[in-house]
């Protein structure tokens, strides 16, 4: 097959019967397939992929009238078809040989010997990959993968299967596709059909030859070997004995003992079964005596301040690992206790109404009091959320030592200072 239309930047254009119409009596019988693969489907647009094979098996290739055909059977527009027929390999936009070589070079198969193999075949024939023999026999690929690892190296002729090859080996078969010598795969049917009659079978029709040769060999085969050595089936078959997997697991020894015990109601007023969310682990109280929490010293008069690790009520949901440090952080920040909203009533508190609103004010506070407390700064009250975290670092900051200065965030602010340090770190002159 000429290749004067290939160049290193690929094809440049296709040949002018690519876009010649069908025959009648070929674009009749096409018709007729076509409607026969789109009513397998719900949506005509679903049948496009066995359509281009269908057009393969008569051109040789997705020529340009081939992707008009398919455009008007499914009422699509030829872009969206050119979109897919480019997108997958098994699609050719230029014409193919009569035998697709393909040589996996993927990981198992390269480091078994894919690579030496493409390459040796690559100088036997004079092409590279996707390139077609001057007679038109055979085009040569490497191929990603063939789903065969178990049997690496591996090669595909026309998407049959040839294991544990070696280029010794594939030489040889090419030899025979080109002289037309009938060759048999390792597995599948016994013999290799041309591009043509394989890509109407990949389009849905079957020609007869699916149990031909064999299906599986050994080493697919190994796991399900000892699978059956070792009686494993899966959940609902039967072992040798005549059990049935998985059912012994969950059959309860005497169903007459088990029973199932509602209170009417909790012992302390929670809602009734709100013990069913869940016994506590052995030896351990259902809440966790509150811990002192001591907040740092940062020039306000925060007294320490006593944290309940369980701020939800008996039978809730509790809170999760990140917003229980999310709350801790906070109250070690604010100098306040953790609060969130449908939190139990603090300790003193009786009517749901004032607690309510003093959550609400607490909330409302809740910036005022973090300035107040670590910066002592009436100043910035106005600082809004946004700012809150720098607020935060600003405030945490450590206090200059005497004699060293002020830190390089304060120095603008201090120099008017005359009893503050300079901007040098030593002490100004009284």
């Amino acid at each position: 097959m000429s290749h004067k239309h290939m160049t290193a930047s690929g094809y440049l254009h296709v040949d002018a019967e690519s876009k010649a119409p069908y025959a009648a009596d070929v674009l009749s019988t096409m018709t007729d397939d076509a409607a026969v693969i789109i009513a397998r489907y719900p949506q005509k647009r679903s049948a496009l992929l066995p359509l281009l094979h269908l057009v393969q098996s008569v051109d040789g290739y997705v020529t340009g009238r081939g992707i008009d055909f398919c455009a008007e059977q499914l009422d699509l527009t030829e872009a969206e078809v050119s979109g897919v027929a480019t997108f997958y390999t098994q699609y050719k936009r230029h014409p193919n040989g009569e035998y697709t070589v393909g040589v996996c070079t993927n990981t198992l198969c390269a480091v078994m010997g894919g690579d030496q193999i493409f390459e040796r075949v690559s100088d036997h024939l004079g092409v590279g990959h996707d390139e077609t023999t001057e007679d038109g026999k055979v085009t040569l690929e490497r191929i990603e993968c063939n789903a065969a690892c178990d049997y690496a190296p591996v090669v595909m002729a026309n998407w049959e299967f040839f294991d544990n090859q070696t280029p010794e080996s594939t030489v040889a078969l090419v030899d025979d596709l080109r002289a037309g010598v009938t060759v048999k795969p390792t597995r599948g049917a016994d013999s290799v059909v041309d591009f043509k009659a394989m890509s109407r079978v990949l389009a849905g029709f079957n020609d007869g030859r699916g149990g031909e040769g064999v299906g599986a060999g050994p080493a697919s085969l190994l796991g399900l070997e000892i699978a059956r050595d070792r009686d494993w089936v899966a959940p609902g078959e039967r072992h040798r004995d005549g059990s049935i997997a998985g059912e012994s697991d969950h059959a309860p020894a005497d169903p007459a003992a088990e029973t199932t015990v509602t209170p009417d109601a909790a012992p302390d007023g929670a809602p009734a079964g709100a013990q069913d969310a869940g016994p506590t682990a052995a030896g351990q109280p259902d809440t966790m005596p509150p811990k002192a929490v001591s907040t740092p010293d940062a020039g306000a008069s925060s007294p320490a301040t006593t944290e309940a690790t369980s701020a939800t009520p008996e039978g809730a949901n509790p809170t999760d690992e990140a917003d229980a440090a999310t709350v801790r952080r906070d109250s070690l920040i604010t100098g306040m206790p953790s609060w969130k909203p449908g939190a139990a009533p603090a300790a003193g508190t009786t009517d749901a109404t004032e607690h309510h609103e003093n959550h609400e004010a607490t909330e409302a506070d809740e910036q005022t009091v973090r300035r107040a407390d670590l910066q002592a700064d009436p100043a910035s009250e106005s600082t809004d959320e946004a700012d809150a975290a720098t607020v935060r670092r600003s405030s945490l900051k450590p206090e200059p030592l005497p004699g060293l200065g002020a830190s390089s965030d304060d120095r603008s602010d201090d120099r008017s200072d005359p009893g503050h340090g300079g901007a040098d770190g030593k002490d100004s002159p009284r």
